[in-house]
């Protein structure tokens, strides 16, 4: 039996699931965010999984052989904060961090409190390198 990826496109509706975010200040900022995606990248907001909001996608392949496809770039606004994915060489990272405002880091993804903590236009920039970034990994 293959593996079976988590995360997949759906057909669910992005606005639908962004009105199920109880927090209204975390709601207004997801459509912020949705906006400034949509715009940066150009693609179309697709839901992933329960509670990614993606744009674009590409296909990876592990040494291991695992296999499958992911979003270019996107979000999620999580509980306790909203998750912004970004892959991108440490690096580029390492450029956009000093002015990009309060924010952690994990492994594959930037965690930010709100909006107000964070300079959107260092943010539109992170967007377009992460889909410059991720457009390379497709295979």
């Amino acid at each position: 039996m293959g593996y079976e990826p988590k995360t997949k496109e759906t057909d669910n509706s992005v606005i639908e699931f962004i009105e199920t975010v109880e927090n209204p200040k975390k709601r207004e900022d997801t459509y912020r965010l949705l906006n400034l995606f949509t715009e940066t990248t150009g693609y179309e907001a697709k839901m992933w999984g329960p509670s990614i909001i993606g744009f674009g996608s590409y296909h990876y392949k592990y040494a291991s052989g695992h296999e499958g496809d992911a979003p270019l770039t996107g979000f999620s606004p999580r509980k306790a904060k909203i998750s912004l994915y970004l892959m991108m060489e440490d690096e580029d990272y390492e450029k956009f961090a000093p002015d990009f405002g309060k924010h952690t880091r994990g492994k594959a993804c930037i965690y930010v409190n709100k909006l107000a903590d964070i300079n959107a236009e260092v943010l539109k920039n992170m967007i377009h390198t992460a889909v410059v970034f991720s457009k390379k990994q497709d295979c």
